[in-house]
């Protein structure tokens, strides 16, 4: 089974960076790999709202949001981080986020996944609730650690030392295996998918 990890921040080494790797080190132990993709210096441009990507089933801005996501859809998890910038995710993965769920978001589905972000000192809920929304859009299965899973730290390497943040990714690291067996090994068929309905704040 694989992983597909995608770091939102632009620092390759920095403390998002340390969160994914602590996940994928524990994933490694179940014979878990991650595949890990930083996007962070990417120049990715917003979605803009075409509709296109309805149509020919990918974004009609056709670069690496359209490779990374394909490969996104093939992996057996997904895992998403980001640094905290002003108590959300950075531009650039939200740009990303944006783009690759609004044109994916039908094969994300019942696909295990899980958010981790690095802090300097605040803005961690707010910043892993920017990313759940995404998955809960698509209907995919959210894994939880033990507490909310962020990591603490202001330059590279500090997050080493945010003891209880390492606990954290280790333990999300578990679960995750653990869900995304049970669903390789589950015989239930997925459930059926019902036709939405949209509610319309405008009336006649």
């Amino acid at each position: 089974m694989t992983v597909l990890a995608v770091n939102g921040s632009p620092r390759k080494g920095g403390n998002t960076a340390f969160a994914i790797e602590t996940i994928a080190n524990v994933l490694k132990e179940s014979d878990i790999k991650t595949d890990i993709v930083n996007i962070g210096k990417l120049a990715v441009r917003g979605c803009v709202g075409c509709k296109t990507c309805a149509k020919i089933g990918k974004c009609v801005f056709d670069d690496e949001v359209n490779e990374i996501a394909d490969r996104m859809a093939k992996a057996d998890g997904i895992i998403i981080g980001s640094p905290v910038y002003y108590a959300g995710i950075n531009g650039t993965l939200k740009s990303f986020l944006d783009r690759a769920f609004y044109s994916r978001s039908a094969v994300f589905r019942l696909k295990p996944c899980a958010a981790v972000v690095a802090a300097r000192r605040a803005g961690v809920t707010s910043a892993l609730t920017n990313i759940n929304l995404y998955f809960e859009l698509a209907e995919m299965l959210v894994v939880p650690s033990a507490y909310w899973s962020g990591v603490f730290g202001t330059v590279e390497g500090d997050a080493e030392s945010d003891l209880e943040g390492v606990q954290l990714m280790k333990q999300l690291g578990k679960n995750m295996a653990y869900i995304m067996k049970l669903v390789e090994n589950s015989a239930l068929p997925i459930p059926e998918k019902d036709e939405r309905v949209r509610f319309n704040y405008i009336r006649n």
